[in-house]
C-alpha cells in the first residue's frame, strides 16, 4: 500500500492548480465586471454618452477597461476586455474575452490610463475585428464617434463608418494614439471562464452554447447593453 507521504505532494499541487484557476476565473469576472461599469458610466453622463440612435443599429460593442499606457519616446500599451454581439433577435451574446496590444513611436511622454469602447456598426466590421489578429487603422479604420444624447447620428460618416471609438481618459499623456493596435482573442482567459477555450467567432457569432463560471456577471453585462441599446 503506497505510503501517505506520496500523496501528500499530489494533494498539495491539486490546492495549488486548484488555487489558481480559482484567481485566473476571479480575475475574468472582475474583467467583465469593470466593463459593465464602464459602459453604465459613460451612458449616465449625458455629456459624454454614446448616442442611443447609433447603439440602435450597432451590431457589438467591445470594451477595454484600464488600458495601460506608458512611454518616453518609445511607448506602449496594454488592455483585457469583452466583446458581445447582437444575433437576428436582437438579444446580446455571451461575451469573448479580447487583449489589445500595441507600440508608438514620437514625441510623447508620461502615462495614461483608457477605458476604450468600440462601437461595431455593420457585420463586416465585426468579422474583421473578430479575425486572429486585428489592427485597428488596418484590417478597419475606427472613426471616433459623436458624444451626447441628443448628438446628430444620422450623418454619411458614421453611417458608413465600420467601427466607432469612444475613449475616457485618466492621466497625462502627449502624442498618443490607438491607431495601429492589436486585438486579439483571449482563449485562455475564454477557457478559464467558460472551461473550454472558444475562440471569439464560437462565442459572438456563432453563440455556442457555454456555461460561464459566473452567471450573474454575464447576466448583468447583458442586461446593461440591452438596458442601453434596446
Amino acid at each position: 500500500m503506497p505510503s501517505r507521504y506520496v500523496y501528500l505532494p499530489m494533494l498539495a499541487l491539486a490546492l495549488h492548480l486548484d488555487g489558481e484557476l480559482a484567481m485566473a476565473q476571479r480575475n475574468e469576472i472582475e474583467r467583465l465586471e469593470s466593463a459593465t461599469t464602464v459602459f453604465e458610466e459613460i451612458m449616465n453622463a449625458p455629456d459624454s454618452a454614446i448616442p442611443r440612435a447609433i447603439l440602435k443599429r450597432a451590431e457589438a460593442v467591445a470594451i477595454i477597461p484600464n488600458t495601460l499606457k506608458a512611454g518616453f519616446l518609445f511607448g506602449g500599451h496594454r488592455g483585457k476586455g469583452v466583446i458581445s454581439a447582437k444575433n437576428a433577435d436582437g438579444e446580446w451574446s455571451q461575451p469573448a474575452f479580447l487583449t489589445l496590444t500595441g507600440g508608438s513611436f514620437g514625441l510623447q511622454i508620461g502615462g495614461q490610463s483608457v477605458d476604450m469602447i468600440l462601437v461595431i456598426m455593420n457585420r463586416r466590421g465585426l468579422e474583421k475585428l473578430l479575425q486572429n489578429e486585428f489592427t485597428l487603422g488596418g484590417g478597419a479604420s475606427a472613426v471616433i464617434g459623436p458624444i451626447g444624447r441628443d448628438a446628430e447620428a444620422s450623418t454619411d460618416l458614421y453611417l458608413q463608418a465600420e467601427i466607432l471609438s469612444y475613449s475616457r481618459t485618466r492621466g497625462l499623456f502627449a502624442g498618443m494614439t490607438l491607431k495601429g493596435s492589436t486585438l486579439k482573442a483571449d482563449r485562455d482567459a475564454n477557457e478559464q471562464f467558460y472551461g473550454y477555450p472558444f475562440d471569439s467567432t464560437q462565442l459572438v457569432l456563432e453563440q455556442e452554447v457555454a456555461t460561464p463560471y459566473s452567471a450573474d456577471a454575464v447576466a448583468a453585462w447583458r442586461a446593461t447593453l440591452a438596458g442601453d441599446v434596446n
